[in-house]
């Protein structure tokens, strides 16, 4: 599936792109994520100048395909989810419950959107990771709130 990573820059994205890589997962951009729409699906690729690179603070410019096998990239994929990362901040409302999933207008179409906060020590690989798997079982009519709010409204009945 593909999930285009949004946010601030520092933030984490590349960091989290490259534990996705090393998860066995594949890199179609960093930094410049062209978006284009054919027929109903967005469509995300890196400008060719840039392809398979990945900016690391600390480490400078990297090669994806160098580090990990050309397996590790692809030049375009379809995009059905954005997760957009943010530094965590007490003050945010964040989403508990998920019943409902917000989207953002991407060039006229509808597109899935989560916002999910940064933490110290956390690791957002495995959250874009569950925020895909759940996209998943969403669109199979599986939606894990929806479940637990009818067990609680069932045993609400019950005398």
């Amino acid at each position: 599936m593909g999930v285009l990573l949004r946010g601030p820059s520092g933030v984490g994205k590349s960091e989290t792109a490259l534990e996705l890589i090393r998860r066995g997962h594949r890199l179609v951009a960093d930094d410049v994520v062209e978006v284009r729409l054919e027929g109903d699906e967005l469509i995300g690729s890196s400008p060719e100048l840039i392809r398979h690179h990945v900016e690391i603070r600390g480490l400078g410019i990297l090669f994806v395909p160098d580090l990990y096998g050309k397996e590790a990239v692809r030049d375009e994929h379809a995009v059905e989810l954005c997760c957009r990362l943010e530094v965590w901040r007490a003050d945010a409302a964040y989403e508990r419950i998920g019943q409902q999933r917000p989207s953002e207008t991407v060039l006229g179409r509808e597109l899935p959107s989560l916002l999910l906060p940064m933490r110290p020590a956390g690791n957002m690989a495995t959250l874009v990771e569950v925020a895909a798997k759940d996209h998943r079982l969403r669109a199979a009519g599986v939606v894990a709130a929806d479940r637990l709010d009818a067990r609680v409204r069932q045993q609400a009945r019950r005398p």
